[in-house]
């Protein structure tokens, strides 16, 4: 991203709704003595603090690029464990596992990324990923939509946001073409218990609503923000609590020894 408009407490309001995709993620994960394990968009590094010990890595390198994040991230380094800023696209070097958790979708041309990732990966070695898939869902749509309000739309200059993530079934065509086994390609659909319909703004602004913020003018985003939130609790039921469900695609896969 252009500028850093990550803000690491707003991302922690909901830490263990975000918390349980990874807990699913990383249970399909083998794990290896002495690995080598590289977490593409660690953020605040608590996950992957989690994900260190849990497999008893050797070395741990988190990748995100956000300064915000990794000075949060800095405060749970040592013992194997460190974090970088860097670019995920560009991530080298030969891993064990290559462990990414609802970062890649921020990603352009999957067709192209994946096989490059399951490259990264040693005999034996493992890639698992998770990626956010509500593009559909009023939340994400909803803000496109407002992005297509003047005056944001022109402000934004022909700028929208595209869907990233492929369909399930690409992902397990890609691995298997990219020569790992033994794979694993699921679509899994939480169910958020929120306070209420108000809550999801406040999700979003931890996370999808970044892209808009970076990009509009200082002065709009604020109008934008209200705008969103206007068009959203109209759309949503005013029910208390509220159901928020999200869809999300986990995939892994094995590179033979």
């Amino acid at each position: 991203m252009a500028s850093d408009t990550w803000d690491p407490d707003q991302y922690q309001r909901f830490r263990d709704e975000r918390s349980q995709p990874f807990l699913d993620l990383l249970a399909l994960v083998k794990p290896r003595a002495g690995m080598r394990a590289l977490d593409l968009g660690c953020g605040t590094g608590e996950l992957t603090r989690l994900a260190h010990e849990r497999l008893g890595a050797a070395e741990t390198l988190g990748i995100d690029s956000s300064e915000a994040m990794l000075r949060r991230a800095a405060q749970v380094e040592g013992g194997g464990l460190r974090f970088e800023k860097g670019d995920l696209a560009a991530a080298g070097g030969h891993w064990d596992l290559v462990l990414s958790n609802a970062a890649l979708h921020w990603l352009p041309d999957h067709a192209r990324l994946v096989p490059r990732l399951g490259g990264l990966l040693r005999p034996g070695g493992q890639l698992a990923v998770q990626v956010p898939d509500n593009h559909d869902h009023p939340s994400h749509r909803v803000a496109r939509e407002t992005g297509e309000e003047e005056p944001f739309r022109s402000a934004l200059g022909g700028w929208r946001k595209e869907r990233t993530v492929l369909a399930p079934e690409a992902y397990a065509e890609l691995l298997f073409a990219a020569g790992l086994r033994d794979l694993h390609v699921s679509l899994r659909v939480y169910a958020h218990v929120l306070a209420g319909p108000a809550e999801v703004v406040e999700w979003v602004k931890g996370t999808l609503l970044n892209d808009w913020k970076e990009r509009l003018p200082a002065a709009l985003y604020e109008p934008y923000l209200a705008r969103y939130r206007q068009r959203l609790l109209a759309e949503l039921p005013d029910t208390h609590p509220f159901l928020f469900t999200f869809r999300r695609v986990l995939f892994a896969g094995t590179r033979p020894a």
